[in-house]
């Protein structure tokens, strides 16, 4: 019998666009400990890049482009990301890389502790231990 070779999860990519993309990107990395994966593009436009959170996942952005292209407006974009370990630290790291925090570490009433924080382009990133409801039927 032939095995089927196995296929990785599906894995949800946000995606949003940024005035000045190659500076959010250092931002991102910096404040956030987000790792750059892929940056294309020349000088100051951003065609596509790719920042990996490292627990899983990630996002993708660009340069805001006047193209026609569905995509979010510069600032308009908003992301909850699971941090399994260390938010305290991390809450402090982005304070120290320039990050407004919206809302101070708190505990919510569905067992996370959370933070919220907006970059230099005005994206609200909401960052906390809740790693969803597990899965079922599958």
């Amino acid at each position: 019998m032939t095995e089927t070779p196995s296929l990785p999860p599906p894995t949800v990519w946000p995606t949003f666009s940024a005035r000045d993309a190659r500076g959010l990107i250092a931002f991102l990395v910096q404040a956030f400990g987000f790792e750059e994966t892929a940056v294309h593009g020349e000088g100051e436009v951003v065609q596509h890049a790719e920042l990996s959170w490292p627990h899983g996942g990630g996002v993708m952005l660009g340069s805001a482009r006047d193209d026609g292209r569905p995509i979010v407006p510069p600032g308009a974009f908003s992301c909850y990301v699971v941090v399994p370990e260390g938010i305290e630290q991390l809450i402090e790291r982005a304070r120290a890389g320039g990050a407004r925090i919206t809302t101070e570490l708190r505990q919510t009433d569905y067992g996370s502790t959370d933070f919220a924080a907006e970059d230099p382009e005005g994206n609200s990133w909401y960052f906390g231990t809740y790693p969803g409801e597990p899965r079922t039927g599958r």
